[in-house]
């Protein structure tokens, strides 16, 4: 998920010169055995910046291999998520692969989308129908006691090794401190988000962790199987969790790789449902909307940010966020002005098959501003400017509670 960082410092501290040191020696390895040596080294470094909470240090690293050599970025990148949602934890001397899960949900509504504490009844359903379509026999498990928004969620590697350890050490019965939720901005109602049941599993070292790993399928179509039963057998206690709300329930799994398909699938449903809910708001039609497109970050496009005026007017009365992942990220061509093309067609494209045809894209790089009042995210006018989204007085309020 897109963290928010520090300029780069001018020069690297000793500690982020070693870590860039070793992600170029991994990166470079001419065999798996070089690479476990060396993933050793870099292991060591990483977790003592994990239990220190030196986030800034690893960041200070990969801001510089970002700029200056993106196959070591993506080594250290991955080791440093790697070792923040896995470990391997001991109880009465026998050793356990312990994963921090997440539980995705993408839900869209006319209303706020809730975030709640959830029922012991219904905790123990979802955890049953996880144990039975999700995870593999034997595999212990620990859930938190509330849906979580991303705003709630870690916004560091340490933080995130911090709920790791601590739901990790509740699946295995030890003692252990809850998670520490992130405040959340109540400003800014978002259309259509994601919702995340948040777990930690663990298995005694080396055994299968999920379901799929036990029995792949002859095209390792298990997955698939999977998803499909946990989804139809878990959709009657997620309605009670998001009243009022459509949904889409994705496939528990590791931590990073769970966030990041929720927000890919949520993307294109926040643009839609906000057309929609702006045409009812404001009691017009999807062609007196416009839209203004922007890349938006600091070296590279890290989001898009999408505005929504009212045609032949320059007030921003609502946005979406559309931020970018992996391979879709610009990193290797860090020009400003080079925005991914085909990503942008795609905003373009969906926003035309919603109705709204007066589209302007911004071709800079605009900054990634925030209220500083209330936290909430700034969204690009059609004269390139980052502004505070207001709805006009006279239209309907902002997303409410569903009763």
């Amino acid at each position: 998920m897109p963290r928010s960082r520090a300029s780069l410092p001018s020069r690297l501290s000793r500690e982020s010169s070693r870590l860039v040191a070793l992600s170029l020696a991994l990166h470079s390895s001419g065999s798996r055995v070089e690479d476990c040596f060396w993933e050793a080294e870099l292991a060591k470094q990483i977790g003592k910046m994990l239990a220190n909470g030196k986030d800034q240090t690893i960041d200070d690293a990969l801001d510089h291999l970002s700029q200056h050599h993106i196959g070591g970025y993506e080594v250290l990148m991955e080791q440093s998520e790697t070792l923040s949602e896995s470990c391997v934890m001991e109880k009465d001397g026998v050793r356990y692969d312990v994963l921090l899960i997440l539980a995705p949900l993408v839900a869209w509504t006319r209303y706020s989308i809730p975030t709640q504490v959830i029922s012991t009844n219904i905790l123990s359903g979802l955890t049953a129908q996880m144990q039975q379509h999700i995870l593999a026999a034997h595999t212990k498990i620990a859930m938190m006691h509330r849906m979580v928004s991303l705003d709630q969620m870690p916004r560091g590697f340490s933080e995130t090794w911090q709920w790791l350890h601590s739901l990790g050490a509740k699946a295995l019965d030890l003692p252990a401190a809850e998670p520490v939720l992130n405040e959340v901005p109540d400003s800014f109602n978002m259309l259509a988000d994601t919702r995340y049941l948040v777990g930690a599993i663990a298995v005694e070292q080396g055994k299968a962790l999920f379901r799929w790993q036990e029995e792949p399928g002859e095209l390792g179509e298990a997955r698939v199987g999977c998803l499909e039963r946990w989804a139809a057998d878990s959709s009657k206690y997620f309605a009670d969790l998001v009243p009022g709300c459509g949904f889409e329930i994705l496939v528990p799994d590791a931590f990073y790789v769970s966030n990041r398909e929720a927000d890919r699938r949520v993307r294109p449903l926040s643009v839609k449902a906000a057309i929609a809910w702006l045409c009812a708001a404001l009691t017009i039609e999807p062609g007196n909307l416009r839209a203004i497109v922007a890349g938006c970050g600091e070296l590279r496009v890290e989001e898009y940010r999408i505005g929504f005026t009212q045609k032949n007017q320059n007030e921003v009365v609502y946005g979406c966020l559309w931020p970018m992942y992996g391979r879709e990220d610009d990193a290797q061509t860090p020009e400003p002005e080079a925005l991914p093309r085909d990503t942008a067609a795609d905003i373009v494209e969906l926003i035309k098959s919603c109705g709204v045809q007066d589209i302007r894209q911004l071709p800079n790089l605009l900054s990634l501003d925030f209220c500083d009042d209330c936290g909430a995210p700034y969204f690009p006018n059609p004269i390139g400017e980052m502004v505070h989204a207001e709805l006009p007085e006279d239209a309907q309020t902002a997303p409410a509670k569903f009763h």
